[in-house]
Parts: structure tokens; C-alpha cells; sequence
């Protein structure tokens, strides 16, 4: 479904600069998130160093495909404020609404995950707006626009303990927000299929809105494999009003690890989809069908690749 770029991995160790203290001959990066700004490709990429310390960097591009690292950490102002130690931000997702860039993010206390939300307007200063989770929770991607008056989000409490891995989760919620920092829950929008592809699924990049509904790729992991926990990445389509509605989902994955960089590293058979670029919008705000569409992952937990579709392709392959 999904086509892999040629230049795949598009971004590997060697491509992140050493910056002094904390980040020299890295171990890894990947789950970046993604947007287009000022014409160029932006990733925020989750950067890993020897010491198991995560720390977020910017890259940019012009084509999508060719990106320089930073040799800045990004540091989110005010974050210092919060009591309870941060041991990693990671796994940032971008949203734009009405003009500004916001970046929802893990983090990981001592409390368990939680969800931090921060914001841009140039992607050179960042803006820590604070912790606006309760419970263990990952994967939470803001929603472009608001929907009937209220911010919303997909997120993903993490209930299932991985065997021999994190804490997951087989349930993506819906939750909204008057304010951005206020959150509770409304309901439940899909589960996890027992002994198929998406056993334990999260939400991925921030979803796209067009006009049969939002855009929504999701991954999906397979637990019952002896060895090995398969991550894989899939798609839906949800209704524009009330986004708790599955319009479709597809049976199938989109993308599965097959090459040596997403079955080989530091976790083995993992695409992570995290962030996502639709080339074309029409004067109402909707992505065309015809657009093409830049998937950004994280493959084995160590490198960043790129695969690309379309709008119609993707919403095709939900009704598969």
C-alpha cells in the first residue's frame, strides 16, 4: 500500500551531529513527527544517546527527502517548572491550528507516561504549556481544527503490559478540551482485533481531515508471535462531526516491517508511523484526493524512513 522512498533510511545515526554534553556518536533516532513550514519539510525527531537519554532535534528539507539535523537540542521554555522528574520526552506528533504549531509529546515520570503539550510559532522557540493528562497515557495528536466548539485529541491509555516490553494499550480514545490544557475523556473509538495484525493499536500522525471523513493511520501491534512483537501501521476513516464514529478500517496493514532496517536494531520488526505531510488542500481546508501523502516512521526503534501514497489510496485501503 505504502511505498518506501529509494534513499530509505532517510535519516540514521550518523546524520545526527555530536553536540556536546549529551548527545556524541548517538544510538539512535526515529518517531519523528512531522509538518511543512515555510515551504520546507520539518521532522522533530526523537534522538536517543548512549546513556538510553531521549532528546528532541529538529531537521529540515527542502524535497522531503533530504534533511539536514540540528545541532540544537530543543529545549521546551518553562518545562523546568514541573515538580516531578522528567526522565524522556519522545515521540513528538505537530498539529497546526489556526495559525499556530502546537507538540504534543510523551513524557515519562516517575508517575508513568504522560502526555505534554507545547507550542511554536517559528519551530526556534517552543513553549511548554503544561502536563494535560491524568494516567498513563501515549499517542496523543490534536486534531487540526475544533469540532463542534471543543479541541479535540485521539490518545491511548496504556492498560496491556507488553511481555517483555512497555506498557500498551488496545483502546484509542476520543477526548476534548475547552482550552487545550483541560481534558477529559468522551468515549472509546476502536479497540485492538484479537489474534490479527492490531492487537494493541495507538493513534499515529494527527489526523487529516478530507472530505469522506478524517484521515487516520494508526499502528497496530501483533502479540501473539513467540518471539517477537510486530509493529505495523494502518488506516481508518472517521466521521468530520463526531470522530468516535469509525466510518472504515481497513483489515489489512499499510505498511509491515519487511526490510533489514525495520526487522533489524534496537527493537526488532517495527514501522512506527508518527508524522505526516498532504501536499494539496482545497479552499475549504480538505485534502484532495489526488494529493500525495509523506508517511514518516520510525523502523526498529533505530532509523527514520519515508513511504508515500495518496489521499484516495489510503482512503481505499480503509474499506479494504
Amino acid at each position: 500500500m505504502l511505498k518506501r522512498n529509494s534513499k530509505n533510511p532517510i535519516i540514521t545515526r550518523s546524520d545526527v551531529p555530536d553536540i556536546l554534553p549529551h548527545l556524541v556518536d548517538v544510538s539512535s533516532v526515529f518517531n519523528p513527527g512531522a509538518i511543512k513550514f515555510n515551504d520546507k519539510y520539518l521532522l522533530l525527531l526523537r534522538v536517543q544517546n548512549r546513556g538510553r537519554e531521549t532528546f528532541i532535534l529538529k531537521a529540515e528539507s527542502k524535497n522531503g527527502i533530504d534533511f539536514k539535523v540540528d545541532n540544537k537540542i530543543i529545549e521546551f521554555k518553562g518545562i523546568e517548572n514541573v515538580k516531578e522528574k522528567i526522565y524522556h520526552i519522545y515521540d513528538a506528533r505537530i498539529t497546526k491550528i489556526a495559525g499556530e504549531y502546537f507538540i504534543m509529546f510523551a513524557m515519562d515520570m516517575d508517575s508513568g507516561c504522560r502526555l505534554g503539550l507545547a507550542k511554536t510559532n517559528d519551530f526556534d522557540n517552543y513553549e511548554f504549556i503544561g502536563i494535560v493528562s491524568e494516567g498513563d497515557v501515549r499517542n496523543g495528536v490534536l486534531f487540526p481544527e475544533k469540532v463542534n466548539g471543543k479541541y479535540l485529541r485521539f490518545d491511548r491509555p496504556n492498560k496491556v503490559q507488553l511481555e517483555g516490553g512497555p506498557s500498551s494499550g488496545n483502546t484509542i480514545y476520543l477526548s476534548e478540551s475547552d482550552n487545550l490544557l483541560n481534558w477529559k475523556t468522551v468515549k472509546p473509538v476502536m479497540s485492538g482485533r484479537f489474534h490479527y495484525w492490531d492487537e494493541n493499536i495507538g493513534t499515529g500522525p494527527p489526523p487529516v481531515k478530507t472530505k469522506e471523513g478524517w484521515l487516520h493511520i494508526y499502528h497496530g501491534v501483533a502479540t501473539h508471535f513467540a518471539s517477537s512483537n510486530i509493529y505495523q501501521a494502518g488506516v481508518a476513516v472517521n466521521n468530520l462531526n463526531d470522530p468516535s464514529i469509525v466510518i472504515s478500517r481497513g483489515k489489512f496493514n499499510i505498511l509491515e516491517p519487511r526490510e533489514l532496517y525495520e526487522l533489524t536494531g534496537q527493537v526488532q520488526n517495527v514501522v512506527f508511523p508518527s508524522g505526516m505531510i498532504v501536499e494539496d488542500y482545497d479552499q475549504e481546508g480538505f485534502a484532495t484526493l489526488d494529493s500525495k501523502v509523506l508517511i514518516y516512521y520510525g523502523a526498529a526503534d533505530t532509523v527514520v524512513g519515508m513511504a508515500e501514497s495518496t489521499v484516495r489510496e489510503l482512503i481505499e485501503a480503509s474499506k479494504l
